[in-house]
């Protein structure tokens, strides 16, 4: 999938809130109880106390690993939201993982240096030169156990990530096979078409420039989509091209019932949008309002300073509307959601419809 530039859509939010499934998972609790007992069971097979010169009954000692532990966990679980918020994931993941596990082991440490002095200077009257071993060894057990913590976070992180983005890919291959249908309704065999039309060109040209004309850019349209069905982007420039030919088609169905104005900068033309999306808004406006000389559809194409395009249209309804799939419009949003994170904006007021694509950089 590309990588593109620009800013990801609050839909995209739910990926990077990964960590989070580990630091709140259910059991927790338990799995600290397992990590303290686990690791105070390796104290006493190595008579870590002993060695050190460390005077305390075996219950302060579980206790002291138990609290440690419980409080480095719960210390990361809160500090999690809070760091999401100031360091956003999906702008930098490992500017977020680093500046989490920082922030947790300057937790960890003061929660340490809290219960070492708790359990040897207010339970035990130890001074702080009896309490110095203790402290030592609890900060070297909370970096390492927050730096576990914080593996395994990791893991989760990327690993959900990737299970996402694997959903997505899948989800963007599906929105393309329902565009494909909605484009391309007759495709069994595009070449039998094309020769065909190529006959009935040889045979009109004579008699009817006007109608050779008029298959020479329904080659054009269809071709186009043929080409473009299974890219995920196309240049504007390419969709701009392709739209001319279409347009064509229209006027000659429509004539002045159908007025289609477009302005768009030079400098846009570059940028990329979804395949066919100006066709499938060009074809739902007419489809669900009157198109008639008396009362024309005017549809205006034309791009914004911040690098959108606006297709815009007036609102004259019809009494009975054709039967519609709804695919096009909810196609083109949900395809804009997978591969770039920005969102289709669609406006509706008394007189107006208003759809705003995103105009996206590849990297």
């Amino acid at each position: 999938m590309k990588n593109l530039v620009g800013p990801v859509s609050a839909v995209a939010g739910p990926i990077y809130q990964l960590g989070s499934k580990m630091f709140n998972h259910r059991y927790r609790y338990l799995f600290i109880g397992l990590l303290a007992l686990y690791t105070f069971l390796n104290t006493e097979l190595c008579n870590v106390y002993h060695y050190f010169d460390i005077e305390i009954e075996w219950y302060y000692a579980f206790l002291t690993i138990l609290l440690i532990t419980g409080f480095t966990w719960e210390g990361n679980r809160l500090l999690e939201p809070f760091i999401q918020q100031k360091v956003q994931p999906q702008r930098n993941k490992w500017r977020y993982l680093g500046i989490f596990f920082i922030a947790g082991n300057i937790v960890a440490s003061l929660a340490a240096i809290a219960v070492v002095y708790f359990i040897g200077n207010v339970l035990h009257g130890y001074s702080w030169q009896q309490n110095l071993n203790p402290l030592k060894l609890n900060i070297i057990y909370v970096s390492l156990v927050n730096l576990f913590f914080h593996l395994v976070n990791a893991i989760f992180f990327f690993f959900r990530e990737y299970r996402t983005q694997w959903m997505e890919a899948e989800e963007l291959r599906r929105s393309s096979t329902q565009a494909e249908l909605e484009m391309v309704k007759s495709q069994i065999n595009p070449h039998f078409l094309f020769n065909n039309l190529n006959v009935l060109s040889g045979m009109v040209i004579k008699d009817n420039p006007e109608a050779n004309k008029f298959i020479e850019e329904f080659s054009k349209v269809y071709r186009y989509i043929l080409s473009n069905q299974q890219k995920e982007l196309v240049e504007l420039r390419s969709e701009l091209d392709f739209i001319q030919p279409y347009i064509f088609l229209l006027k000659k169905r429509f004539d002045k019932g159908l007025v289609i104005d477009i302005n768009v900068a030079d400098r846009y033309k570059n940028l990329y949008v979804v395949p066919a999306a100006l066709q499938m808004l060009i074809e739902n406006a007419i489809k669900h309002n009157v198109v008639s000389q008396h009362k024309p559809l005017h549809i205006d194409i034309h791009s914004n300073g911040n690098e959108t395009l606006v297709v815009k249209n007036n609102l004259q309804p019809r009494t009975v509307n054709e039967p519609s799939s709804r695919i096009g419009l909810q196609n083109i949003r949900r395809r804009y959601e997978i591969v770039s994170g920005r969102e289709v904006e669609i406006k509706k007021s008394t007189t107006d419809f208003e759809v705003t694509l995103p105009l996206l950089n590849l990297n």
